[in-house]
């Protein structure tokens, strides 16, 4: 038998006055925290604070939402207010007179230099610039840069994205757009991704013949075409919201439920799943609150990426001539009105255009920083 001389030299000095005998009937209690407890939300949280790129992305996204909410009431312009005098205006913001995209100039090609001092066809104050001066059979030929405002006589207004081919505001018109692309993604996007994880939650979790009759189904419903689903559901409901929101729903959950299908196949058999199984935890909270929660990363990335997905969705649908009808406007319908005189007014498709891909990239890396943060694995870090 070992004895207290025999011990290890770090106890050696050790004297029995170190030592205190406690009663079996003593109460032993560790010393408390002194720091509160971090959840696994609270967690993720910090974790997402510190991604830039996803804050920067974040406040993007609220800037755009935003202005959709609010943008179309910053002016007395409403989005069908039309005015043919004023038509295809470019656009023109306040400060901006030495950028010739925003100072709402056009440049006028092949007009006669001589023509330029008639102040009926030029008002005075509208000619900024001549350039590209030539002889053409003797006449004298150039082009002008003028200000396209004075020269319709709306010298005194402003449109900060320029006016439309009837004339009407591109401001108030694109963020009502947004507004409406926004709600159609967000709506399709939610119930997608909410039917889509219960589906591939039970299939998964259970297993077996379950899974095969709820994925065998699944894989039909993904085999029809997309175009054809959606002109279909359009063609029977019509060009509303619902009709739209519908057409991108009734088959893109599949993803989603494939998705968490595969999660929960590899983690329904993890120790602490069985452990809760064996002491007798019920299937609903073994699915909700013990499996679940670790696919929270991949069905949050997917619903970010889903959400710029389902705008060009709607856009697709826009430019076939099954986007929303006249005289609502959407992204997509901006987009398909532009693209017929990209060359002549391109600005018409700048801003719409813009728009979207700022949602995409902004999308995108929200998403990725939410997947990051949610990832139970780099929980601490």
């Amino acid at each position: 038998m070992r004895t207290f001389e025999h011990a290890a030299p770090e106890y050696s000095s050790l004297q029995k006055e170190d030592f205190k005998l406690h009663e079996r009937d003593d109460a032993i209690h560790d010393a408390k925290f002194e720091t509160k407890s971090v959840g696994f939300f609270k967690d993720a949280m910090l974790r997402f604070g510190k991604n830039t790129a996803s804050i920067i992305a974040f406040i993007i996204i609220c800037i755009i939402a935003f202005f959709s909410i609010l943008g179309p009431m910053m002016n007395e312009y409403g989005y069908n207010d039309q005015d043919l005098n004023r038509a295809n205006l470019p656009a023109r913001i306040p400060g901006c007179e030495k950028i010739n995209l925003l100072n709402g100039s056009t440049v006028l090609k092949n007009r006669r230099k001589d023509n330029l001092t008639d102040t009926e066809k030029y008002p005075e104050g509208c000619i900024l610039e001549i350039t590209n001066e030539s002889v053409v059979n003797g006449v004298k030929m150039c082009d002008v840069r003028i200000d396209t405002y004075i020269y319709s006589g709306y010298g005194d207004d402003y449109f900060w994205f320029g006016t439309d081919y009837l004339g009407r505001d591109l401001w108030t018109r694109v963020w009502r757009g947004c507004r409406i692309s926004l709600i159609i993604a967000f709506a399709a996007v939610l119930t997608n991704v909410g039917f889509g994880v219960i589906y591939g939650s039970i299939a998964g979790y259970y297993g077996g013949m379950v899974d095969m009759v709820m994925m065998r189904i699944a894989e039909i419903i993904q085999a029809f075409p997309n175009i054809v689903v959606m002109t279909l559901f359009i063609m029977y409901f019509g060009n509303g919201l619902f009709a739209i929101i519908m057409a991108l729903v009734v088959r893109d959950w599949v993803g989603t439920a494939t998705l968490i299908r595969a999660q929960f196949y590899r983690f329904k058999d993890s120790e602490y799943v069985l452990a809760a199984r064996t002491l007798g935890t019920k299937d609903r909270t073994l699915i909700f609150r013990h499996i679940l929660p670790n696919a929270i990363g991949p069905i949050v990335t997917r619903t970010m990426i889903a959400i710029p997905s389902a705008i060009f969705a709607e856009s697709f649908l826009a430019y076939i001539g099954l986007g929303i009808r006249a005289p609502e406007a959407s992204l997509g319908v901006l987009l398909s009105h532009a693209q017929t005189v990209l060359l002549q007014y391109p600005y018409q498709t700048v801003f719409p255009a813009a728009l979207i891909s700022v949602l995409m990239i902004s999308f995108n890396l929200f998403g990725n920083g939410l997947r990051d943060a949610f990832d139970p694995t780099q929980r601490g870090t």
